[in-house]
Formats: structure tokens, sequence, C-alpha cells
């Protein structure tokens, strides 16, 4: 996953898109959808019949993953839909959305409420962390939430080497406190620069859990230089990571409990304006079955068959959802139905 923005640099990715206007970001009206599918348990919907909606995403593996799984889902239900997916960085995306260039958007719940809203404080249930986040959305942007994913988290997480987390004995953030307390020598973390000093970062998870960083040692990498390390284990112990990244399950990585739920959640959930859910409330039919289906082990799988496989995201997405029976392909028996 992307790193993520403080408050400070989301306002000032705001100011700086407002001031340009969107289209210096690079949008256009959006293509088609990239694969053809005919749908499967989602059937053709006559309300959203030829409705174009466009579909946006964000830049990393998981979002253009999401994008394409919402794609999907449109067409079958026999919507138009134009490809908005890969906009680079969250603050474009936003804006995006905003500025009604995109419809459509698989969002994080901890997003919304940390970056997009500036709010601190943390809630640990899914749910009520969904309620606080769509009712902050709607009176704030004109952006409703709907078709929560219980079963994914991309939150920040911890993790070390099977060898290294056996030999220090560690399986919980208490565990990698107690390292830093009475072994300091051990106490070495790979992390990215911004998440050394957010207080929603390090400097917040030593408050926490009760250890002073003076004790750690920390190296500043980047997102994807940290998995390797860790794997590694030779410039740090402990790595930053995104809980349903492909890579850790690839180079074998333990990932530490958060046993005092100290990080946001960041469960997913479809966004809209709130005035296109209010002409068309059954998207979150189409949707809903399809977020009870993701879970963190899902999303894993998909983004190490990308980053790690090398596969295209789009084929991905759409082999996804014909083994969830939620399309079919347009040659299969159940053919109806074609790309907008």
């Amino acid at each position: 996953m992307t790193p993520r923005l403080s408050r400070r640099a989301f306002l000032a990715g705001a100011v700086a898109a407002t001031a340009t206007g969107l289209t210096g970001c690079g949008l256009s009206s959006g293509s088609a959808v990239p694969l053809p599918v005919a749908p499967g348990s989602i059937r053709p919907v006559p309300e959203l019949r030829g409705v174009t909606l466009t579909v946006g995403s964000k830049e990393f593996t998981e979002q253009k993953l999401l994008g394409y799984i919402a794609e999907f889902a449109l067409v079958a239900a026999g919507a138009n839909v134009r490809d908005l997916t890969n906009i680079t960085g969250s603050t474009s995306v936003r804006m995006a959305m905003v500025g009604g260039q995109i419809d459509l958007l698989y969002e994080y719940t901890g997003s919304s409420w940390i970056s997009y809203n500036g709010m601190t404080e943390v809630i640990p249930d899914p749910v009520a962390q969904f309620e606080a986040v769509k009712k902050l959305d709607e009176q704030r942007n004109g952006i409703t939430w709907t078709a929560l994913s219980t079963g994914t988290d991309n939150t920040y997480a911890f993790a070390l080497n099977r060898e290294t987390a056996r030999r220090l004995d560690v399986s919980t953030l208490s565990d990698m406190a107690r390292v830093v307390r009475e072994q300091p020598q051990e106490a070495t973390f790979c992390v990215e620069s911004e998440f050394a000093s957010r207080n929603d970062g390090m400097p917040g998870v030593a408050e926490a859990y009760g250890f002073d960083l003076g004790n750690a040692s920390l190296t500043n990498l980047s997102s994807g230089t940290i998995y390797t390390a860790t794997a590694a284990g030779t410039t740090c112990n402990f790595g930053e990571v995104y809980a349903t990244d492909g890579r850790i399950r690839a180079l074998d990585l333990v990932v530490l409990a958060d046993d005092r739920n100290f990080f946001p959640r960041y469960n997913l959930g479809m966004t809209l304006p709130v005035d296109l859910f209010e002409r068309y409330p059954q998207i979150g039919d189409v949707f809903r079955p399809v977020s009870n289906r993701l879970n963190n082990d899902e999303l894993m799988r998909m983004n190490a068959a990308v980053d790690v496989d090398g596969g295209d995201p789009a084929d991905v997405a759409r082999d996804w959802m014909v083994d969830q029976g939620f399309v079919t392909l347009p040659d299969g028996p159940d053919s109806e139905g074609s790309t907008g």
C-alpha cells in the first residue's frame, strides 16, 4: 500500500489541487473497462441499465485491483462504466471524488477519518468507525459510504522474519516494546520517513506501548525496500508494513498483533456522492456481497499475484470475480451483457 498522508500533507495537497484545477492532475473522462465480463450472481439491475458511471482508484496495486473489481461488478449490473483507475496520490483521487470527476471509489475508513477529515481519536470497532466516517463525510463533503467490508483492514503493522521472531520471542506489539526496554541492541526498526515522526506513527506507538524511542534505532527506507530489509534481518529486526501487502506472505514475515488497538481501522467501503446514491440506492445491493467476500487473506493473495508473480491487476481482479461467481466470462454459458 502507498504511504498515507498526514493531515498537514493532505491539506497542502488539497490546496494545490484546488489552485491548479483537477485537470492539472492529468484526469480525463476515462476509458473503457479493460476486460469484458458477463453477469454471474450479480444480475442486471433495471435501474442501472445504461447509466454511465466512472470508477476511480489510487495508483497502488491493491487500489487498482479494487477499482477493476468495482468496474466488473457494475458492468454485470448493466451500467456503462468508465475507467479512471490509477490516479496518482490520495489527494488527487479524493479531490476527483469531491469534484465529480469520478463517481465511485473503494476507500479505507482510516484514510478518510485521519487524513481527509483530520480526526485523531481511534475507533477500534469497524462498524462504529464506518458509521462515524460516513456521517462526517456526508456532512462535510457530500460523500456517502456503503457496503462496508469488515473482513478487510489494511492498517499499519510491524513485522519481522520468522527466525528473529522466534529468537526474540515476540508475537505482539507489547512483546516488541519489551524488547526495546530490555534488549535495546535488538530494537532496530525500518520505517518510512513520515511514519517516523507522525503522532499516529512511531512516536504514538512508543507512547501507547510505553517505551522510549531513544532506546531504538530507526532507519528510514522506502515502503518497498522495508519488506526485503525486514526479511533479511540485517538492517533491522522490525519493519513497518501494511497488513494486506502480498509480500508479507511471500517473504514469510511474522506480523505482530496490535494488542492495545493503537492503529486506526482501515476497513474498505464503497464511497460515492450522496445525490448519486439517492438516485441509485441499488448500487449498495450490487457491492454488498462483493465487500462481504473480500478479506485480508484474499487481498494478500491478489496483491501477491501482481507484486510477486507479475500478474496484470485487471486479469487478477477479473479472475477473482469469476472464481467468486459474481461475473462470468463472455463466452461462458451465461454471457449476456458487455462492457460499457
